[in-house]
Formats: C-alpha cells, sequence, structure tokens
C-alpha cells in the first residue's frame, strides 16, 4: 500500500511554516504517514515549529534547489513523496487521497502537479499533457507529488541554477514514465520584494536558458528595459490622475454631502 511523506523546504517562514504544519495535522492526520521540515539554517522559531509539531527536521547548509531536492527524497521514508515550500499550503480535503488515488492506479507514474494556479486549471482542463508542454504541465516543486522509486534511478541534478524540477520532469519523460495532473488544489502565498524578485529573476533566466534555450540579445535586453519604463510610466500617469479625481470628488462630497439614512 502507497504511503506518503510530506517534505517541506524552510528558511526563516517560521510564521507560514507553522500555518502549514497546523493545516496538515489537523486537517490531513489520516493520509499522510510522516512529515519532514528539510531547513536552511534558519535562525528564526522554525525549529522549534518543527518540534511542537512532532515533525522530523532535517538541516542543509549548502542549499541548492536540487541538492534539497535530493535530501527530501533521502529523508523520506515512503515512495509517494510531496514537496511543500513553507509558504504554500494544501486547499482542498481530499488533496493527498487524490495524489494517493493517481499513484495506485498508474505503476508507470512518476510524478503529479497540482493545481494553484491559472496556468495550471488551463493545461489541466484542456488536458495538455507534461509530454506536450513539460514546462507548464511537469513537476513545480511546491505541490508536486514524485516517486520515489523513479527517483532512485533517476536523481535530480543539484548543480543546476533553478528548474530543477522541469529538468527532471523532461528527463523522466524521455525515460519513458508519467507524469500528470492531480485536481488537489493548493495555495500558494507568498509576496516578495524587489530584491527577493531580482533573485527570482535572475535564477529564472540561467535556468531557461539552460533548460529551454530561451534566447537573449543586447536588443532584447534593451526593448525590455524601455518597456519597462513605458510600464511604470504609465502606471504613474494613471495612479496621479485618480488621485486627483479622488481629491476633487472628496472637495465635492464635502461641500454636498448626501442625507444619511
Amino acid at each position: 500500500m502507497n504511503k506518503i511523506s510530506v517534505v517541506i523546504r524552510n528558511k526563516n517562514q517560521a510564521e507560514a511554516l507553522e500555518f502549514l504544519l497546523k493545516n496538515l495535522t489537523e486537517r490531513y492526520q489520516e493520509d499522510i504517514d510522516e512529515i519532514i521540515v528539510i531547513d536552511n539554517m534558519s535562525d528564526d522559531d522554525s525549529k522549534k515549529i518543527v518540534d511542537k509539531y512532532n515533525s522530523k527536521l532535517v538541516e542543509i547548509q549548502n542549499f541548492s534547489y536540487g541538492g534539497s531536492a535530493n535530501l527530501a527524497a533521502q529523508s523520506a521514508l515512503n515512495d509517494i513523496v510531496v514537496i511543500f515550500s513553507a509558504h504554500a499550503y494544501p486547499v482542498s480535503h481530499d488533496f493527498f487521497k487524490l495524489i494517493k488515488q493517481k499513484f495506485d492506479e498508474n505503476n508507470n507514474l512518476a510524478g503529479l502537479r497540482c493545481l494553484h494556479n491559472k496556468n495550471d486549471y488551463k493545461n489541466y482542463i484542456n488536458a495538455i499533457s507534461s509530454k506536450t508542454d513539460p514546462n507548464k504541465s511537469g513537476l513545480i516543486f511546491c505541490g508536486s507529488a514524485f516517486s520515489k522509486k523513479v527517483w532512485e534511478t533517476y536523481r535530480f541534478k543539484d548543480d543546476i541554477t533553478t528548474m530543477e524540477d522541469k529538468e527532471w520532469s523532461v528527463r523522466v519523460l524521455i525515460n519513458g514514465f508519467d507524469i500528470e495532473f492531480s485536481p488537489s488544489i493548493f495555495c500558494y502565498d507568498i509576496v516578495r520584494n524587489h530584491k527577493q524578485n531580482f533573485f527570482r529573476f535572475k535564477n529564472e533566466t540561467i535556468g531557461g536558458y539552460q533548460l529551454w534555450n530561451t534566447s537573449y540579445s543586447y536588443k532584447s535586453a534593451t526593448k525590455g528595459l524601455l518597456g519597462s519604463i513605458l510600464k511604470l510610466t504609465k502606471v504613474f500617469a494613471i495612479e496621479f490622475y485618480y488621485a486627483f479625481k479622488r481629491f476633487f470628488f472628496l472637495l465635492k462630497f464635502v461641500s454636498n454631502k448626501p442625507e444619511k439614512f
């Protein structure tokens, strides 16, 4: 019988981590066999939170996306491994039941992608397979499940900048395995600051070039800069316009207030 290990990647997200662990332990206790937190040298209360919810703590010092995914698989006792980031959490009541059902039905299954944004829903509803679109129908290592048995033969690359999930998806598909959608719904709840968004942009630029051969040039870089400036100018102009509209409306409202009910 297939059992499920949940592995959470975390760094200094104690508040989000506690909500996720509370969610998992209160709503899905009968579906989950173990919970493991892969912690990247947090200096907040993350470790206390892990202890509070009787979860297993595994620390990682030299973090890489592929390396942490390999550590997640290595640490898990069960064949079905579900990966979350601390800032995400399952929503649908049958989240793990649907995952288990899919693995029970298909012995050739390498992984499942769950649903959290419009791209997921579009590809799921339109039945666009991972073989057709490995980027948007392949795994994403937050809210995805994979087979540890398949991983034992095809480990994740720990030297890739990012998109270790997409690279693995392509590799196992080429070798004849299946990756499908599961209609298990989760929430990806994070607001990044400018520094974090730039870090993500750098990684995705490098990863996109390495994996999808995305082309870049001086012309496209310049075009992107001009487009950003134009967008910022447009946003500022619109905000400025409506700021004055609100101001003049309030002046008019103060001088001519309607009757109260």
